[in-house]
């Protein structure tokens, strides 16, 4: 499996695959998840995205941004129907990579609280809970993972 540096040209696939990995989320939370809105454009031109490349076309995304004491994982994506292929444990082990790669000892992430199964799914992958906040109509949960030269 090849995750690659997401070009300019990937931007609006990177925005189609957000937009269906979390359209089923509309209607639940009552708002759009904020990677909707988000500029992949700009994410893209900064080095942030990366991309799982599949013969239909981009099927997964992740958006990093390295910060002095850790990386920030701002987004993991899906498509729908490639979903329990094992493309987001793949996507998050990369992150722990790239964090290391990078000198950088920690990983972060976050995620709306209404999005239970993802509450779960972080951690079961080793993701220590360290805060719920509300910002605007977002309920988010933060997640901490201290990696070590091992991968985690």
């Amino acid at each position: 499996m090849r995750i690659r540096t997401a070009l300019p040209a990937d931007a609006p696939s990177i925005a189609g695959v957000v937009r269906c990995a979390y359209a089923g989320y509309v209607e639940s939370l009552g708002v759009r998840p904020a990677p909707m809105d988000d500029d992949y454009d700009e994410k893209v031109r900064k080095g942030q995205a990366f991309v799982i490349e599949r013969e239909e076309g981009i099927v997964g995304v992740i958006v990093v941004i390295s910060e002095e004491d850790h990386v920030l994982i701002e987004n993991v994506a899906v498509v729908p129907n490639r979903q329990g292929e094992g493309l987001g444990r793949a996507l998050l082990v990369w992150a722990e990579l790239f964090a290391l790669d990078a000198g950088t000892p920690e990983l972060r992430l976050y995620t709306n609280a209404g999005m239970t199964e993802n509450i779960a799914l972080y951690r079961h992958f080793g993701y220590r809970e360290i805060e719920r906040r509300s910002s605007g109509p977002f309920r988010r949960v933060f997640f901490s993972k201290r990696l070590d030269s091992a991968g985690g």
